[in-house]
C-alpha cells in the first residue's frame, strides 16, 4: 500500500479548486509505455511536466531476502528473474561474486563460453530495447525487424541451455555444458549477417525526420548529473564518460579482446539510441574473436575445487568420491568462505554488482544487488521536468529500465 505521507509534499502546493491550469496525471502502473509496473505521478502545466515522482514496488518479490534463506546454488535460478531480459548477465554476476569470495579459478574454456553467452545476451537485450523504444515513439516496422533478429539469438541460447528467457546458463565454478556440435558455426553465421541488419535499422531511423524530432534534445542528461546520480552503462557513456567495466576492471577474457567503448557528449535520447546500435556491433566483434579462441583451449569447463564445485557428470556416475562430494553439495549447499565481497559487471543496462557477506554457511548472511535500472529510474524526477507529456514515453524508453531489477 502506498504511503500517503510520501505524496503529501507533492500535492501540498496545488489548489485543486482553483482554475490554475495545472493537473495531476497518474501515468501507469498499467500503461503500455511504462516498461513494466512503473507509476509516475506527474504535475502538468498544460502539456508540460512541472514535477514528476516515480512510484515503484508494484512487483516487489523480496529477492535479496530470498537469497538469505536459500543456498547459493538454489538462488542461482532466482537471479534469472531480476533482469529477465538479460538473465545470463545476472547468473554470471552472482557466480563471479561467489568465485571471488571462495578463490575459485574457472577454466579458460568456461570463461570463453561465458563471454560468448554474455555478449549474445547483450545483443538480445539491446534488440528488445530498440524494438520497444521504436514502438513507443511510433515506428512499427523496426519493432518487427528487431524481434526477427532477436529470435536468432534466442535460438542460439536455446540450443545451448534449453531455455529462451530464464537461462540459468552459468554455474558456480564454470559452465554446465560445452558447446554443442555446430553451435559455433551457427553463431558465426549470425555474426556475419547481423551488421547488415543493424544498417537496416539505422536506415529506417537514424535520419528519419520524425525519429530525430522526437529524440534529439529530449531527456538531456549532463555529465555532472550522470556522475552524481550513479548512472552507468549507456546512460553514463551518452553523457561523455567512456566508462565500461569490461575495459576499466576487466573480467573473464575481456582484457584479451579488441573492442571499442563508444561514447558521446550530447546526452540526449538520440545519443543513447546511437550508442546501443554501436554496442551491438562491438558485441559481434567480441563474439567472432571468442570463436577463434575457443578452439585453442582444453575441454575442461568446471573448476577443480571439490569443496565448492561438483565434478563432471561423467565422474559423478563413475567415481565413488565424486558422487559423495556431489551429494553433500546438493543436500547441504556450498559453504562459502567467511568474509565479504563485491563484484561489478557490465550488464546490458549498466553496472550490475553483487555484494555478499558470508559467515561460512551455505546461505549468505547478507546479499545486496546493485542494479542499474534502480538508479536510472530515479532520474525521472530530474529528466522529465520541463518536457512535454509526449516526451515522457521517449525518455522512459531511452533509459531502458526493467522493473524486475528495480523491485528486487
Amino acid at each position: 500500500m502506498q504511503n500517503p505521507s510520501r505524496l503529501k509534499p507533492f500535492f501540498e502546493n496545488i489548489e485543486f479548486e482553483e482554475n490554475d491550469g495545472k493537473m495531476i496525471l497518474n501515468f501507469g502502473p498499467q500503461h503500455p509505455s511504462a516498461h513494466g509496473q512503473l507509476k509516475l505521478v506527474l504535475e502538468l502545466d498544460g502539456e508540460k511536466v512541472v514535477r514528476a515522482m516515480p512510484e515503484v514496488g508494484f512487483m516487489h518479490r523480496g529477492v535479496e531476502k530470498m537469497a538469505e534463506n536459500m543456498t547459493f546454488q538454489e538462488f542461482l535460478p532466482v537471479t534469472d528473474r531480476v533482469d529477465y531480459i538479460a538473465s545470463s548477465a545476472n547468473n554470471y554476476a552472482l557466480c563471479a561474486a561467489v568465485e571471488k569470495l571462495c578463490d575459485i579459478e574457472v577454466p579458460r574454456r568456461a570463461q570463453i563460453i561465458r563471454t560468448m553467452i554474455l555478449e549474445l545476451n547483450r545483443i538480445s537485450s539491446h534488440l528488445l530495447f530498440l524494438a520497444t523504444h521504436a514502438l513507443d515513439v511510433g515506428a512499427m516496422s523496426v519493432f518487427l525487424y528487431a524481434f526477427r533478429e532477436r529470435e536468432y539469438v534466442l535460438d542460439l541460447m536455446e540450443a545451448y541451455c534449453g531455455a529462451r528467457l530464464t537461462h540459468s546458463s552459468v554455474r558456480i565454478g564454470g559452465m554446465p555444458l560445452d558447446l554443442p556440435n555446430g553451435w559455433l558455426a551457427q553463431m558465426t553465421e549470425f555474426c556475419d549477417k547481423f551488421p547488415n541488419d543493424i544498417k537496416t535499422y539505422e536506415t529506417l531511423l537514424s535520419d528519419n525526420r520524425i525519429w530525430r524530432m522526437r529524440l534529439e534534445g529530449v531527456g538531456v542528461l549532463s555529465k555532472e548529473d550522470a556522475l552524481s546520480m550513479g548512472c552507468s552503462g549507456v546512460m553514463l557513456r551518452a553523457s561523455g564518460v567512456p566508462w565500461d567495466i569490461r575495459k576499466a576492471e576487466p573480467y573473464l577474457i575481456y582484457d584479451e579482446l579488441e573492442f571499442d567503448v563508444p561514447y558521446t557528449t550530447s546526452g540526449d535520447c538520440y545519443a543513447r539510441y546511437k550508442l546501443y546500435m554501436e554496442e551491438m556491433r562491438q558485441s559481434v566483434r567480441i563474439l567472432l574473436q571468442c570463436a577463434k579462441l575457443y578452439h585453442t583451449t582444453s575441454p575442461e569447463i568446471l573448476a577443480n575445487s571439490p569443496q565448492f564445485v561438483s565434478a563432471s557428470k561423467e565422474q559423478i556416475m563413475t567415481q565413488n568420491y565424486s558422487l559423495m562430494q556431489h551429494f553433500v553439495l546438493v543436500t547441504q549447499g556450498l559453504r562459502a568462505k567467511q568474509g565479504e565481497v563485491y563484484h561489478a559487471t557490465e550488464s546490458p543496462k549498466g553496472e550490475l554488482g553483487f555484494y555478499i557477506y558470508s559467515t561460512g554457511e551455505a546461505s549468505p548472511y547478507r546479499l545486496k544487488i546493485r542494479a542499474p535500472s534502480f538508479f536510472h529510474c530515479a532520474l525521472y524526477e530530474h529528466l522529465l521536468v520541463g518536457q512535454y507529456i509526449a516526451d515522457v514515453v521517449t525518455i522512459i524508453g531511452s533509459s531502458n529500465i526493467i522493473l524486475g531489477e528495480i523491485d528486487r
